[in-house]
């Protein structure tokens, strides 16, 4: 049994510049072994309607400047750097990655928090010649941005942190006020997040009001049906299934959606590639978090006379990895987050073997591995109808597909509902080219995995996989509306 884990975080939520409890409150246990960490409050529908609220009241009461609002996040980064290793322990003991993923979550939210800081100077608009149509007259006429007013931001599980962020720091930057909902398996380290925002608000020489910025925690369902009934949201941005990313799609009116969702992304391997290299990457790129990634490597497609040799070094590559405790340092790969995600993930392995998928490595679960750890699983003689690759798998499975060419390969590449990520290695221009232009994808990322991202770039899906694009620049577009501006010719009294 892990003794490392955090213990006692029992904590409040933030509601107009107060932190609050709740009539009632929900545990929060580490993945790994079960022991409890924290608790927090399962909020009230009027609590949230208390937090909306205040929200709304912010936007009208704020006069922060842009230099005002890059202070504010500036700040925040810089207390969650100085937070660093403290909240990477509250990740891990509430979500269960490795701890040295969990540091390196918390220093990509610290660029994330700068970066939006950053693009909080830069909302600009553009000069717009009304003289280029015929007969309109040298007038002047511009565009600003403005905020929307009310962003709700609700988080998933496996990136408990730097998802928050993404929300957070540009709606923030665009002169919104939020609130926050993450998952709640795993709120204690967006709860970190917001008191680092508090804290921020309180030594920066500004006038930040009560409400720019509350928490809520509690049932997702419960929470998310008054978000949505609410008038005073202005836009949602969701991190999570599928489903519930319809469910708001069909419910949100002329809400503002940003929804990103599912994945069943494919990593094309071709022969013209450092196969051990490739290997390695994709391994990576499968495994990390335990696969709960969304962008994760879910499909590995080669042609079919290399199969052999780059399953041999797929092999060799998941054998290296350290399966364990995630606050050991060596440890790659630990529990998944709790007992729902395990046995779907158990569910769908079996399936895929029963239907005639072979194991090349891996394959055992649950028992001393832990109760809700998977080991790195290497499948072969893989049907693109077998479940482990017509399903999103979010663990560390790797099936791989084999075709007879590259027009099979970007076909299977599309056969799926959803279109996240691709990755394709290989040293061919052309073949490069053709699949950035025909696989059906928010990304296609040339000589690396799917799985690839970084927190300045747009990033967001097509089908399934949702609508809008996160990153800080594309973010705010999102948050924030354009004003046409127009000075034309006057008249003397």
């Amino acid at each position: 049994m892990s003794q490392k884990a955090a213990t006692g975080l029992d904590k409040h939520v933030l509601i107009n510049g107060e932190w609050v409890d709740a009539a009632d409150r929900t545990d929060v246990i580490h993945p790994y072994d079960g022991e409890l960490v924290g608790s927090v409050p399962m909020v009230s529908d009027q609590q949230v309607v208390e937090a909306i609220d205040a929200a709304d009241a912010a936007v009208e009461a704020s006069s922060l400047s842009a230099y005002e609002r890059y202070e504010l996040l500036s700040e925040t980064a810089r207390l969650v750097e100085e937070r660093l290793d403290d909240i990477a322990h509250i990740l891990t003991s509430e979500q269960g990655k490795p701890l040295s993923e969990a540091r390196g979550e918390v220093d990509r939210a610290v660029q994330t928090l700068e970066l939006s800081a950053e693009q909080a100077k830069r909302m600009t608009g553009e000069y717009i010649p009304m003289d280029a149509q015929k007969g309109f007259a040298r007038d002047h006429c511009f565009t600003q941005r403005e905020p929307l007013g009310v962003v709700a931001a609700i988080t998933p599980f496996n990136f408990p942190l730097n998802l928050m962020v993404h929300k957070v720091g540009p709606a923030l930057a665009a002169g919104n006020a939020v609130v926050g909902k993450p998952a709640t398996n795993t709120p204690l380290t967006s709860i970190a997040l917001f008191e680092c925002l508090d804290d921020a608000a309180a030594a920066i020489d500004a006038d930040v009001p009560d409400g720019l910025f509350n928490v809520v925690t509690g049932s997702g369902s419960s929470v998310g049906d008054v978000i949505l009934d609410h008038e005073a949201v202005e836009a949602i941005s969701f991190t999570g299934s599928t489903g519930v990313g319809k469910y708001i799609a069909n419910n949100s009116g002329m809400t503002e959606v940003t929804l990103e969702l599912g994945g069943n992304d494919p990593t094309i391997v071709w022969d013209d590639t450092d196969l051990q290299e490739a290997a390695v990457q994709v391994i990576g790129g499968a495994c990390s978090n335990a696969g709960q990634v969304c962008n994760s490597v879910e499909r590995v497609i080669v042609p079919e006379h290399i199969e052999d040799e780059f399953v041999d070094a797929l092999v060799e590559a998941c054998q290296n990895l350290v399966v364990g405790d995630p606050f050991e340092e060596e440890t790659n790969v630990a529990s998944m987050v709790d007992d729902s995600q395990f046995e779907d993930l158990v569910d769908l392995f079996e399936s895929t073997v029963e239907a005639g998928a072979t194991v090349e490595c891996g394959g055992n679960y649950g028992g001393d591995l832990g109760p809700r750890t998977f080991e790195p699983t290497v499948l072969t003689d893989v049907d693109p109808e077998m479940p482990a690759a017509a399903e999103e798998t979010f663990g560390p499975l790797v099936p791989v597909i084999t075709v007879a060419d590259f027009d099979e390969a970007i076909a299977e590449a599309n056969n799926t509902n959803y279109g996240l990520e691709a990755g394709l290695f290989t040293q061919d221009i052309d073949r490069a080219k053709r699949a950035a232009d025909e696989i059906d994808a928010g990304g296609v990322n040339i000589n690396t995995v799917s799985g690839f991202r970084a927190d300045h770039m747009p990033y967001g899906g097509f089908k399934d996989s949702g609508v809008g694009k996160e990153g800080i620049k594309y973010a705010i577009e999102h948050f924030s509306r354009e004003k046409l501006v127009g000075f034309h010719q006057g008249f003397n009294a």
